[in-house]
């Protein structure tokens, strides 16, 4: 796969994600970073984009469920570089079962290299970093490279 460089946004669009026991967690860290977050265009899966919206007070596009393709709707997203971070606070005590999803969704924020914080210490350091509010470059697969190659 060849890849290209492209510029990341200073606006982002950041797609915010919790499992059921970390609801709570993300909840009190979105209000924690409410005013850097209501800078930029957030997402969520189903209930939690709607939780975010009702508690938080955070303008959230929120998705369906993730275990109902919510997860799928954010991956695609990812993939028509649509999203330009992802705070997924995971559960990694509980089986989850919609976990091929998830691991679906894990893989394609690797594939197209999107930051990813899957607990609070992560996402603190993701929010405070110089970068966060700012355009940098960075690589993605050159998908028209690769299918003009195949035909």
């Amino acid at each position: 796969m060849q890849y290209k460089q492209v510029i990341s946004a200073q606006y982002k669009n950041i797609s915010l994600v919790a499992h059921d026991n970390m609801k709570p967690s993300l909840m009190a860290w979105c209000i924690k970073h409410k005013d850097r977050l209501s800078q930029h265009n957030l997402y969520g899966t189903g209930t939690t984009g709607t939780l975010l919206k009702n508690q938080a007070g955070l303008d959230v596009n929120a998705l369906i469920s993730g275990p109902l393709g919510g997860d799928q709707q954010i991956g695609a997203l990812i993939t028509e570089q649509k999203i330009d971070m992802m705070i997924f606070f995971w559960d990694p005590l509980e089986a989850q079962p919609h976990d091929p999803d998830v691991k679906a969704l894990l893989r394609l924020a690797a594939v197209w290299n999107i930051p990813v914080a899957c607990n609070e210490s992560t996402a603190d350091f993701l929010i405070n970093s110089s970068l966060f509010d700012k355009e940098y470059p960075k690589s993605i697969p050159d998908y028209a490279s690769y299918i003009s190659s195949r035909t």
